[in-house]
């Protein structure tokens, strides 16, 4: 579990993400409204290399990002009534870049096999600070939230 304590810490915390992420990663972004899902997405972008402006893909499901030092396929699964496999998002999971899948608790069976779930969580007492549980399905997931947690322990000794 990661405590993030204001929009700083989440920037960072987000880039880190981005800066260690590998091709083929998937990442679930679990969280009630407001939480910061596509705030760390943002995030997670800087740290690939992509400077365009990251919206929510809430109406478009998925937003493809290819300017950095690898793709980010951004997804928002709020509003999806079909199963990942009748999206094609298979395609994406299984692909070359990073996939941000907000919401993505909500695909339940469809989800990739292996994926690294981040559940942000707000505080009661702090409207900035967030906790975040990390569960990691796969090995690849595991390996995934080993490079994150050792940046953000060397960059927060």
């Amino acid at each position: 579990m990661f405590t993030i304590n204001d929009l700083e810490a989440t920037a960072a915390f987000a880039k880190i993400i981005g800066e260690v992420a590998a091709p083929g990663d998937n990442l679930v972004l679990t969280g009630d409204l407001g939480a910061g899902k596509t705030t760390l997405t943002k995030g997670i972008a800087l740290g690939l290399g992509i400077e365009q402006l990251i919206k929510s893909p809430t109406y478009t499901i998925i937003r493809e990002y290819t300017n950095g030092r690898m793709p980010l396929y951004h997804m928002d699964v709020y509003r999806v009534e079909y199963d990942a496999e009748d999206l094609g998002l298979d395609d994406y999971f299984e692909g070359d870049g990073l996939c941000v899948i907000e919401w993505g608790n909500l695909l339940e069976a469809s989800l990739p096999e292996d994926y690294l779930e981040l559940i942000l969580e707000k505080d009661d007492t702090d409207e900035q600070k967030r906790l975040v549980k990390c569960h990691a399905y796969g090995t690849k997931a595991t390996a995934f939230l080993q490079r994150i947690t050792t940046k953000w322990q060397a960059t927060h000794e």
